[in-house]
């Protein structure tokens, strides 16, 4: 049996507060959000009730504010194995927010309000370590196998893969990660009570069961244009790095791309093929240098970077029993001659290493079945480390 966590450490009169306020205002609300930081949620959401705010809030919340409908959809989530996490709860991804403050007066939206949550896993842990896969709904058989294989490697490698649920990458992403026991975040553009689209009623339904499905609009809120693009930010936010596999020219995928760099989060982009329409904005991103080129799994995890110890590698020939050299005897091991030897001196000046350091590390290199000393001095040995 499934058990949905319960959120802890938000009082029923803050999250009723937040529910209120979730509704009542479109995201992103700069003026709301700026009044709930100032005096809490309770009170300005008897402000808002009142009309006792802001013109700037005024014009936020006054066409929703006597829409009286917290409990009902505080209920109404339950009823779906869902609950509102709120920036009080221990679940909320505080850190992966953080970043959302510094640009949201690039109008890309600061940190949401709350958000309704389905699924049994804690929010925070589950973007703990996270990449975001995103690309073109009308996407090429290339493009899906693509983005279900990176899934599928990321799962394997143990990180959260965050999308939008859209037809195309999207859902190749997702599904992808599914097949490959991992967990799968998906952020919608509307209510978490609605399949959208609605031919992936099905992978929504297996999400919510062993995945998280987010979003900061209350249940009932239908999809609309402006509330993808707003939406985008929350999947940049909440990954560690996004990959964009295809995206046409005015695809809104390069909306995330830019939130992404905005964030200040690794961006990455697949190469297509040239005559490839998918791949325009792909290559344009590429061209303009502000993404890097990946092909594997591996080297996503190595650019995100904060995943741990998991390197791309080159083929080599050989494993070498003691690991890689570190620090400075990793630097002493690059400057050395890979078709020839190279003095201790040249070592040093190439390493920037103290040449006492160099001479006495040049020995354990050799011990290590790292380096070579020959006639021209010492030469590197290519091991696989």
């Amino acid at each position: 049996m499934v058990v949905v966590p319960v959120s802890a450490g938000a009082t029923d009169a803050v999250r009723l507060a937040r529910a209120y306020l979730s509704r009542v205002a479109e995201p992103y609300p700069a003026a709301l959000a700026a009044l709930v930081a100032e005096v809490g949620p309770v009170e300005a959401a008897a402000l808002v009730r009142a009309g006792e705010v802001s013109s700037s809030v005024a014009s936020q919340t006054s066409a929703r504010r006597a829409e009286e409908r917290a409990e009902q959809d505080l209920a109404h989530v339950a009823k779906l194995g869902g609950r509102l996490v709120v920036p009080e709860d221990e679940e909320w991804p505080r850190w992966p927010f953080v970043a959302l403050e510094g640009v949201s007066a690039r109008r890309c939206g600061g940190e949401p309000l709350a958000l309704w949550v389905r699924g049994a896993h804690d929010l925070a842990e589950a973007v703990d370590t996270a990449v975001a896969i995103v690309g073109s709904r009308a996407s090429t058989g290339y493009g899906e196998h693509v983005a279900g294989e990176f899934a599928f490697g990321l799962a394997a490698a143990g990180v959260t893969v965050v999308s939008g649920a859209a037809y195309g990458i999207d859902g190749a992403a997702h599904r992808g990660s599914l097949a490959g026991g991992g967990l799968t975040v998906a952020v919608l553009a509307c209510g978490v009570d609605f399949a959208y689209p609605a031919g992936h009623q099905g992978l929504l339904a297996k999400i919510s069961r062993e995945g998280v499905i987010v979003s900061e609009y209350p249940p009932g809120v239908m999809p609309a244009r402006h509330r993808f693009l707003t939406r985008n930010r929350l999947i940049a936010a909440l990954a560690g790095g996004t990959v964009v596999v295809e995206a046409g020219r005015r695809s809104g995928a390069k909306n995330t791309a830019a939130i992404t760099l905005a964030l200040g989060r690794p961006l990455m982009v697949v190469p297509g093929p040239v005559t490839s329409a998918s791949s325009i904005g792909c290559h344009e991103l590429l061209r303009d240098g502000q993404a890097v080129s990946v092909s594997s799994v591996a080297e996503v995890v190595e650019s995100v970077g904060r995943f741990g110890d998991d390197l791309a590698t080159e083929p080599a020939e050989k494993e070498s029993e003691l690991g890689a050299p570190q620090g400075e005897a990793m630097r002493v091991y690059e400057a050395l001659g890979k078709r020839g030897g190279v003095s201790d001196e040249v070592v040093s000046v190439e390493s920037g290493v103290p040449l006492e350091r160099v001479r006495a590390l040049l020995p354990e290199l050799e011990l290590a079945g790292l380096a070579l000393q020959v006639d021209g001095g010492w030469q590197k040995l290519e091991v696989r480390c």
